[in-house]
């Protein structure tokens, strides 16, 4: 009788176990491996997001590993070639990184996903487009930063500026009014090409333009030319060095040091700048980098990142879930609030409008864009003729002519020879 009871029991749990197989374990149960870069969440968001993905996904382990930003391209190059089924299956990658990954082919197409499931056209362009090839849709975004303008309330409040400026006519008028009585109206160093590019987008020029397949630099264009002019004007009006950008000396070292009214950074650069002068603390305000129209805020680069998922991948369904999880509305807007971030669709903004600067970056973000879709862009960075470009116009050479003959560098940068 014993026996037959025991028998009876193994019998039973084996209906309700598979045989022996209890939910969440054995052999279907499946890791994902996700590279995430350091510093793009906090452990706690990383550990409380694995615990509810892994509720909501029995049959799945998370295992998250966090890499360097220093080399992390030619490692995500030979993920992507790797074929030893041992690489990962969900990487965040810079958004202007995707199109050298997408070049070598090594990232599965998301298009289906991203336009019946993920809100594709809600998305913050300036992360999305990147993302993208002929239609396509293959980094899928997920979080965003860009800069806004960082000012001193207590010497706009001398100066008589009563709120921040909105429209690029105001900008100017206000920086004018601050900048005498030895401050600077602003600091903006003269090779600041990001800056350069959202007046440039602003005017309706590029850094360059696609036809037929071929890339050709624009900084020659009416447009492209009225962006540098205004950059010309507003860097006037205080004594950032016209040879350098805005890391050469770092700016929050100089914004720090007093006698600096503005300065156009990423919000977070306001903790540098209290860390090193204390006294500031409560004096920093944030505003939108100002629009031709007081109606939206001025076009600025966006950066931040795009989770992609390589071809190579053996657990496909298990990593397009990690993807839909952490870009998706409740996960996204987490990470925004937890690491003061923009989230990936503008209508999600209102999530971080509490932190001033981060709501002045997210209204910004809504006229982001990014660099040129192409991964020849690289190239162009590498030596970057805008810079040179840039000075040249600064120190009084002839903004026409050497805007020809940086959109020629451009060019050559960019056309790929067999």
């Amino acid at each position: 009788m014993r026996r037959r009871l025991l028998a009876l029991l193994c019998v039973s749990a084996c209906f309700l176990t598979a045989c022996g197989v209890l939910p969440g374990t054995g052999p279907d149960r499946r890791t994902v491996t996700v590279w995430l870069m350091k510093d793009s969440a906090s452990q706690e968001f990383l550990d409380r997001f694995t615990e509810d993905f892994e509720n909501e996904h029995p049959d799945l382990d998370l295992d998250i590993r966090i890499q360097e930003w220093t080399g992390i391209g030619g490692k995500v190059e030979a993920a992507l070639e790797a074929d030893d089924g041992n690489g990962p299956d969900v990487i965040e990658v810079g958004n202007t990184q995707v199109p050298q990954y997408v070049d070598g082919r090594g990232l599965l197409d998301l298009t289906l996903e991203a336009a019946a499931k993920w809100g594709r056209d809600d998305w913050l362009p300036g992360l999305a487009e990147p993302g993208q090839q002929r239609f396509h849709q293959y980094g899928i975004p997920w979080y965003a930063a860009n800069r806004v303008v960082i000012y001193r309330k207590d010497l706009f409040e001398q100066a008589g500026i009563t709120a921040p400026p909105r429209t690029r006519a105001e900008w100017l008028a206000a920086t004018e009014k601050l900048n005498g009585d030895g401050n600077q109206g602003i600091y903006l160093a003269g090779q600041d090409w990001y800056t350069l590019a959202g007046f440039i987008w602003d005017e309706g020029g590029d850094l360059a333009t696609e036809d037929g397949g071929r890339w050709e630099g624009s900084l020659d264009t009416r447009a492209a030319l009225r962006g540098m002019d205004f950059y010309r004007r507003l860097q006037s009006l205080g004594g950032g060095p016209v040879a350098a950008d805005e890391e050469h000396p770092p700016q929050a070292g100089v914004f720090a040091a007093g006698k600096v009214a503005q300065i156009v950074a990423v919000p977070g650069l306001a903790r540098a700048v209290v860390q090193q002068n204390p006294a500031l603390d409560g004096e920093l305000g944030f505003f939108p980098v100002p629009g031709k129209s007081a109606d939206r805020p001025g076009a600025v680069f966006t950066g931040g990142s795009d989770l992609v998922v390589p071809r190579n991948t053996d657990v496909r369904q298990g990593a397009v879930a990690v993807v839909a999880a952490l870009t998706g509305a409740e996960w996204d807007t987490e990470l925004a609030r937890t690491m003061n971030y923009v989230p990936n669709k503008a209508k999600l903004a209102k999530s971080v409008a509490v932190e001033e600067g981060v709501a002045a970056m997210a209204a910004g973000a809504a006229q982001g864009r990014a660099t040129p879709s192409t991964p020849e862009w690289a190239a162009v960075e590498a030596d970057n003729p805008i810079k040179d470009y840039m000075t040249k116009v600064l120190t009084g050479a002839d903004p026409a002519t050497e805007a020809r003959r940086a959109a020629r560098r451009i060019t050559e940068a960019l056309t790929v020879t067999f």
